[in-house]
């Protein structure tokens, strides 16, 4: 019994034991897990603390600080005398978040539909959206969003944002080109000076309250933007109007897919023109392609036809191979030229002459004689030529796109090509090329190279970069050139070219017509018609090139494109102090007594001012839709004769214009203290106000005052004084 219950204690003492033991090792093993716990913790925070303390010090500075950008202000485009073609100015931006709108949408889609005039239902297909953040209206001019008080619509916010202002519409809309929602260039001198204009975005570190307000702080680092250079052309944008006037007008008359027309300086390369048909307006974008924006006058290559006889005329009389009265056998029209194998090919004139000399073949445009011609010149001879002018290279003018063209190197050639390239086949040239050598014949024998940009100009104005006239090489002797600009008169005053005539100004050009080439052959009723002249022929200050696409009214250069010259030829000679009324000889007219001063008709509706120009005895040509008269050339208090035409320039109807443009009860002034001149104009200018500046600096003051609703044009003059530099700047 007694060894029984000794048994039962050694028993229970066994277990209390081994209890006492697994109690031990399970806190023994909560000791050690704390103990590595602790130990990773602690591992933890030293990585936190001291490895990676920078990581988590900028994700802390994330929640207090925010980086906000400062915008940089895009450079100006001007013209060559000063005139704006394209500026920038901050317009208003409407955008939501779906979620905070909610049950809201139908409201504000109604207030929205109110303002813009669309339909509700394009605001709720917006605010339906799964997305936190939609736009529901963009670039809405200042003067509208002021109107607009979305204080009471949650959920929606008003942004700033940059937008291009092309203060001439579609003149020039090609080249100037534009830029895209970012205001980053995509097309002609936009794209092309994109560095130049853009500048650089600066930066200022906010510090966030605990309202998640941001406020500035000295202690935090700031760069200022640097704002783009503005950069100035070579266009005159009066020339630029008047040609892109008469280039559309011609177009529509002649029925043609396209066009070109391009003016330059002959004796510096200037180009002070280049116009495109159909235009682009750089502003209304929406339903235009990259195809339309190209610059046609350097991206198309097409065959020149017989403007490109200048080559192989200049090839024979540089050599001393043909005389101007040299007589060739025209073939009463028909030529079959013998090639190889017993074929031959037909060459056709569409004067069917018998025997002509060197001068007549040029002024009645004979492919037959040329074709002649380019036999006794040889390949070599004419390959080399057509290289001196231009031809089969880029002209390195600065917009995107330029093609150098097709010139075959005689090796290349086939048994047809000399006789073709005589008269315009068989190469592939641009129009700028082919202006380009006509300049060099009009300024004496040297070929330029062709430019549009003239200077790029700082902040303060200071000159940065200019452009000087360079010279490429002398292309023909000064005999060869002055007997050549004689037989190129002769081709206006006698032969094809008979229609770009201009009574009373000396005019030397070239009609030209090819077949063009289409899906590997010569499509019948396609051709492109041409006309390139310069005058006055005795000390040309102007090359004009028209080239037309097709046109389906009178196909050939003398129809089609001659007219054209004439035109844009009168309204120059008309509206240009170059050349005075003793060359043009209107009438006979004693000067004293029949120049007038042109009245003053900006800013009036135009109606008004046909009537006083009319009453005055003057013509009139108007480029824009508008009701109101915005700029005239000449200026107003110009003398000129009676009979002579006033160039009226109109803004856009408020129809047209819409809601972006401006209230329907006029423009209100801007508050415009404080800003810098230049931030003044393009405020200005977006509200299509005209400026005056008295001193420079910031603006201090300004008449009329801010806020006062004035008519599109009217004159808004501010005083400006030097910026005042405190000492806590200087730190």
């Amino acid at each position: 019994m007694f060894s029984r219950k000794k048994t039962e204690i050694n028993s229970s003492a066994a277990q209390a034991t081994e209890v006492h033991k697994s109690k031990n090792g399970r806190l023994l093993f909560v000791k050690i897990f704390l103990l590595l716990a602790f130990t990773v913790a602690l591992a933890k925070l030293v990585k936190i603390q001291i490895m990676d303390a920078s990581k988590y010090q900028a994700i802390a500075r994330k929640q207090y600080e925010a980086k906000v950008i400062l915008p940089a202000t895009r450079g100006n485009i001007y013209d060559r005398n000063g005139n704006v073609l394209a500026s920038n100015s901050m317009f208003v931006s409407y955008a939501a978040d779906p979620k905070i709108v909610g049950d809201n949408a139908g409201k504000v889609a109604h207030a929205f539909s109110r303002v813009f005039g669309k339909t509700e239902t394009v605001y709720l297909q917006k605010l339906r959206s799964e997305k936190r953040f939609v736009w529901l209206e963009r670039h809405i001019a200042p003067s509208v969003a002021r109107s607009f008080d979305i204080s009471k619509l949650a959920g929606v916010v008003t942004l700033n944002e940059p937008k291009r202002l092309y203060h001439y519409d579609e003149i020039g809309g090609q080249v100037v080109g534009c830029t895209n929602i970012d205001n980053v260039g995509i097309s002609g001198a936009e794209y092309t000076f994109d560095k130049q204009l853009r500048g650089k975005d600066g930066y200022v570190i906010m510090q966030r309250d605990g309202l998640g307000r941001t406020r500035p702080s000295t202690d935090f680092p700031r760069e200022e933007p640097v704002n783009g250079h503005s950069v100035v052309l070579t266009l005159d944008v009066a020339y630029q109007s008047i040609v892109e006037d008469e280039l559309t007008k011609g177009a529509e008359r002649a029925n043609a897919d396209a066009g070109v027309a391009i003016m330059l300086d002959p004796n510096t390369g200037a180009v002070l023109a280049m116009a495109h048909y159909p235009s682009v307006h750089p502003n209304a974008l929406s339903n235009v392609s990259m195809e339309a924006l190209k610059v046609r006058a350097i991206a198309d290559m097409v065959e020149p036809g017989s403007v490109f006889k200048l080559v192989t005329a200049s090839a024979a009389l540089e050599n001393d191979l043909v005389k101007p009265d040299q007589m060739f056998f025209a073939e009463n029209g028909t030529y079959k030229v013998p090639l190889n194998g017993g074929r031959f090919r037909i060459i056709r004139d569409t004067h069917e002459n018998g025997m002509i000399t060197f001068t007549q073949a040029l002024e009645f445009s004979s492919n037959i004689v040329f074709a002649k011609v380019g036999d006794i010149v040889g390949a070599e001879r004419l390959y080399t030529e057509a290289r001196n002018f231009g031809f089969g290279m880029t002209t390195g003018i600065e917009l995107p796109g330029e093609v150098s063209g097709d010139l075959k190197k005689p090796v290349e050639w086939s048994g047809a090509t000399l006789n073709s390239m005589a008269y315009g086949y068989e190469v592939g040239v641009t129009p700028l090329q082919i202006i380009a050598a006509y300049a060099a014949l009009a300024n004496g024998g040297t070929l330029m190279k062709p430019y549009i940009f003239s200077k790029e100009i700082d902040e303060q104005g200071n000159i940065v970069g200019i452009e000087e006239p360079e010279k490429v090489r002398r292309v023909l002797s000064p005999e060869t050139d002055q007997l050549l600009k004689t037989l190129f008169l002769d081709v206006v005053e006698h032969g094809t070219g008979q229609s770009a005539r201009v009574q009373g100004i000396t005019i030397a050009g070239k009609t030209g017509t090819s077949r063009k080439y289409v899906d590997g052959k010569y499509a019948p009723g396609n051709y492109n018609a041409s006309f390139v002249g310069f005058f006055p022929v005795d000390n040309p200050t102007i090359v004009l090139l028209v080239m037309m696409e097709n046109p389906k009214n009178g196909y050939t250069g003398a129809l089609a494109s001659a007219p054209i010259f004439k035109a844009i030829t009168e309204r120059i000679v008309n509206n240009n102090g170059l050349f005075s009324k003793n060359q043009i000889a209107i009438n006979h007219r004693d000067e004293d007594t029949s120049l007038i001063s042109v009245p003053n008709v900006c800013n009036v509706k135009t109606t008004t001012a046909l009537q006083i120009l009319d009453d005055n005895g003057f013509h009139v040509s108007i480029s824009g839709s508008g009701d109101v008269v915005t700029r005239q050339l000449p200026a107003p208090g110009t003398k000129i004769h009676y009979d002579d035409i006033v160039q009226l320039v109109t803004n856009p109807p408020a129809a047209e214009a819409g809601t972006a443009s401006g209230s329907r009860n006029g423009n209100q002034v801007p508050d415009l203290k404080g800003m810098t001149i230049r931030r003044a104009m393009n405020c200005l200018m977006t509200e299509k106000l005209g400026i005056e500046v008295i001193g420079s600096g910031i603006v201090v003051s300004q008449s009329p005052v801010a806020g006062t609703l004035v008519s599109p044009g009217m004159k808004v003059t501010m005083t400006c004084e030097p910026r005042t530099i405190t000492t806590a700047q200087l730190y």
